[in-house]
């Protein structure tokens, strides 16, 4: 297909009518090997290639991965008619006579790969690379601190020498301060940022306010802040495991879990059980364990909504997060409940989140990530507020078509629903075999046509395409598996939105795929809970479109 330039030799390659978002990902997993660590670039399609019109999520790597990618692709570059405006003549005696003129000249375009339909300025893969890197990408946005989230992008600051701007890094401020502190020091890097002594300025900071900026947007973009021509975003602090020393960078207990409806927390090892189906959390705790120290507090992450300037639209992207059901402050419920009122009006398209380990690992070794099972209860905390928030519009099978402001600060009914209790007849109890160890142990290969499946043209209406460059995305759908009806279909809360799992952390051994073992654990959790989401494994060196 040609609707995004690119040939029909990009087989896979689909893509909805209008995207919104165009999210290239640089690195899919969470280490150890260093050169597949969290890094996402997001643009909005409506600005095309601009400058300024690319947000870095992340860059753990970085520029190494763009040259990557423009190796790939380079070759099948060719040359297209562009059309150029010029200026004819200058002012004379004060009199404008300039008249511009219009003149065709060949320029060379990328025709494959998530750069396609970019104009490229230079011959060679790392000068163009460097070219996107300088000129088109803004800001550099950081969900936390550790090095497989910032390590490409610092190692990267080298090559803004001789630039005309600086970078920007906008993060929440115990982020901010931790690079400020630990990186940009003159010590581990040169202080290349503004702020500080010995001061270079190739790096600015913004520092992000947790929820949003109130005074900043309006209507829906109420407290979103521009972070790149197009995009505009809205961050969320979520926790990430147990911080063991005192430092700038560490969270604290806070009076959001229990308005969350949780009780603090009393140990890691948790007897809870959580339903999927309805998103209650059951904060009942084993009374036998000690209270946890002071000393230990919950490390900080974000989760940042990145708005669409154009068409409202957005996106959902998660640093590393631990689920809810073990934290010392969890805090994922605020974002489910801001993202819950976007889905209901039907303008959250997706949601990138961590999937670190298969369902082996324990609770105890989670380390502040997620497993399948913690990552579908924690969709199923989605599943139930979006549920809330139909019933009370009185609309319990439509909770797409709801309009709520979705700006996440709460109003009385809201937080009212966020503290009552789910009723009975909206609880729908896990059975002991989803949880069960032979469930979480079971290293079981997805079903060939589920893993490896090519998304239709209807599936790309739904809203995520995939766009593959020698390896697929593995994607799924309950409808495509259960064979559900059109109308059983259309009562899953989370019907349509998709699911883009990063992170995952290579095991480095002999066996089956952990990609496609996690996978099978989040069909077989789906298909028992029926929350109608779809989940594509994403792939460093291609792209998704929301």
């Amino acid at each position: 297909m040609k609707a995004d330039g690119r040939s029909s030799a990009d087989a896979g390659t689909v893509q909805p009518a209008s995207p919104a978002f165009q999210i290239i990902i640089l690195g899919a997993g969470g280490g150890p090997n260093e050169d597949n660590v969290t890094g996402l670039l997001v643009r909005s399609t409506a600005r095309q290639w601009t400058r300024d019109s690319v947000l870095a999520v992340d860059a753990g790597v970085h520029l190494a991965a763009i040259i990557k990618i423009f190796e790939e692709h380079l070759p099948q570059a060719s040359l297209r008619k562009t059309t150029v405006t010029s200026a004819a003549a200058t002012p004379v005696n004060g009199d404008n006579l300039s008249t511009p003129t219009e003149s065709s000249r060949p320029k060379l375009c990328m025709a494959t790969g998530p750069f396609a339909n970019l104009e490229l300025p230079h011959e060679t893969a790392k000068a163009n690379a460097t070219y996107v890197f300088r000129s088109l990408i803004s800001t550099y946005l950081i969900t936390h601190p550790h090095l497989d989230h910032v390590a490409g992008f610092a190692i990267n600051t080298a090559a803004l020498q001789q630039t005309l701007r600086r970078k920007r890094v906008a993060a929440l401020p115990s982020t901010i301060e931790a690079i400020k502190e630990h990186i940009f020091n003159g010590v581990i890097w040169p202080n290349l940022s503004d702020e500080g002594d010995g001061a270079v300025g190739f790096v600015s900071y913004d520092r992000l306010v947790d929820g949003g900026n109130v005074a900043l947007g309006d209507g829906e973009g109420r407290g979103y802040i521009e972070v790149c021509d197009g995009l505009a975003v809205k961050g969320w602090s979520v926790s990430h495991g147990e911080c063991m020393r005192h430092s700038h960078h560490q969270g604290s207990y806070s009076s959001e879990s229990t308005e969350a409806g949780y009780t603090p927390y009393y140990s890691r090892r948790s007897s809870s059980r959580k339903d999927l189906s309805s998103g209650s959390m059951d904060s009942a705790r084993s009374q036998s364990f000690s209270q946890v120290s002071p000393e230990k507090k919950a490390y900080d992450s974000a989760a940042y909504f990145l708005r669409d300037e154009h068409t409202g639209k957005e996106v959902l992207i998660f640093g590393d997060v631990e689920p809810d059901s073990v934290s010392l402050n969890p805090r994922t419920a605020r974002v489910w409940q801001d993202a819950a009122a976007k889905l209901s009006a039907g303008l959250l398209t997706g949601v990138l989140i961590e999937c670190s380990y298969d369902d082996s690992q324990p609770d105890s070794m989670l380390f502040g990530h997620l497993t399948p099972r913690h990552l579908v209860t924690e969709l199923g905390v989605l599943a139930g507020k979006v549920k809330a928030l139909a019933v009370l519009d009185g609309k319990p099978g439509s909770p797409r078509k709801r309009k709520r402001p979705s700006n996440g600060h709460t109003f009385p009914s809201d937080e009212l629903q966020s503290r009552r209790p789910p009723s009975r007849h909206h609880v729908r109890r896990r059975t002991r075999s989803s949880v069960s160890p032979s469930t979480a142990l079971r290293p079981e290969s997805p079903r060939q046509s589920s893993s490896e499946m090519v998304l239709t043209k209807e599936d790309a209406e739904l809203g995520s395409i995939v766009e593959e460059h020698g390896s697929s995305h593995r994607t799924t759908n309950s409808r495509h598996e259960g064979g559900a009806s059109k109308q059983s279909a259309s009562t899953k809360p989370l019907e349509g939105l998709k699911v883009i799992i990063i992170h995952i952390k290579d095991p480095l051994r002999d066996g089956s795929s952990l990609e496609e073992m996690i996978l099978a654990q989040l069909q077989e959790h789906e298909r028992e809970s029926q929350l109608g989401c779809t989940f594509i494994v994403s792939q460093s060196g291609t792209s998704i479109w929301l």
